[in-house]
Parts: C-alpha cells; structure tokens; sequence
C-alpha cells in the first residue's frame, strides 16, 4: 500500500499497512469463527501464540531500543534512526499483535470456559499488567520523539525484564495450571 500519513512525531512518513495488517488478522479470526465454528478453536489457538510471540518479541526489544537511544545524542542522526525504529516496532509489530492477543484469548477463553479457573485469573492479571506496560512503552516512544526522554538507560535496562517476568507468570500458569 504506498498511502502514507504523516507521523506525529516528525515529518517522516509512516505506511499505513501495519494497521491495516492488524485489522485484516482480526477479520479472518472473525471469519474463521464465524464460517468454521468446529474447527475454529485450534486455528484461533495458533494466531493467538503467533500473536503472543510476535507481541513479546517486540516488548522485549522496545525497551533495549530506549537503552541505545538514551545514549545517542539529541537531535543526532542516530538519535532519529532510533525514533523511526521505535515507531515502526511500536504501530507495525507491538500494537497488532497485542490487539490480536486479546481478540483471539478472550475468544478462547470464553470458548473453553478457562474464565472460572483460578490459574485464568492470575493469568489474566498478568495480561492485564503487559498491556498496561505495553501503554508506558508507547508512551515513551512518543517522549523519545519529541526529546523529552528524562529517563536514564539503567533505568530502560531495569524496565526491560517486567515483559520477562510477565510471560514468565503467564506461561508457567497456562502449562502447569497450578490452581
């Protein structure tokens, strides 16, 4: 797709098809339940860890970013790269694939009945929690771009293990179901 819109964070152009991935994702999720309700579950399934992989890969990675940004000099050359990088990891990978974790989990979870286990609802929590990091980090990519960073790299170094801590809560609950 070659439309472009401006990016608000400077006068780069950003594609719009990263969006638009996201959307045609959630549609054939929709399609499949809808057109395939017997078979759908496993298929759900799939994209659901696809989309868990893809959203964890690029919350583990964002804030290694903020690490190497916060050592480039303001206004430098590298210090913009480092702006278009996060963007794009941010609205072309992070914010689909988290959008497509909660529409595929909440089907699945509502299809399997796992709402009523106890291991769920610390799971749940958990997913809760990423999604709430999640929205820091966008924050940040927006504080980046606009040079207003106050944070140091120790800090980003300290924040990139809560997205490891979290998934580690979230797998061991979904494998080991403990309650």
């Amino acid at each position: 797709m070659t439309t472009t819109r401006p990016d608000e964070s400077n006068s780069r152009k950003v594609p719009l098809l990263p969006r638009s991935i996201g959307a045609v994702v959630a549609i054939c999720v929709i399609a499949l339940v809808l057109l395939y309700p017997d078979s759908a579950y496993l298929w759900v399934k799939a994209i659901h860890v696809i989309a868990v992989i893809s959203w964890m890969a690029g919350m583990l990675y964002l804030p290694r970013l903020f690490v190497y940004h916060c050592a480039a000099e303001r206004g430098s050359a590298q210090s913009e790269t480092f702006k278009v990088m996060e963007q794009r990891l941010l609205k072309a990978i992070i914010d689909p694939a988290m959008g497509i974790t909660w529409l595929a989990g909440l089907w699945l979870a509502w299809q399997s009945a796992a709402y009523m286990d106890g291991w769920f609802h610390v799971k749940f929590l958990a997913v809760l929690i990423l999604s709430g990091v999640h929205g820091y980090f966008s924050k940040a990519v927006r504080l980046f771009a606009e040079d207003r960073n106050e944070k140091p790299a120790r800090f980003w170094r300290m924040m990139n293990e809560v997205p490891t801590v979290l998934m580690i809560i979230i797998v061991l609950m979904v494998i080991i179901k403990p309650f």
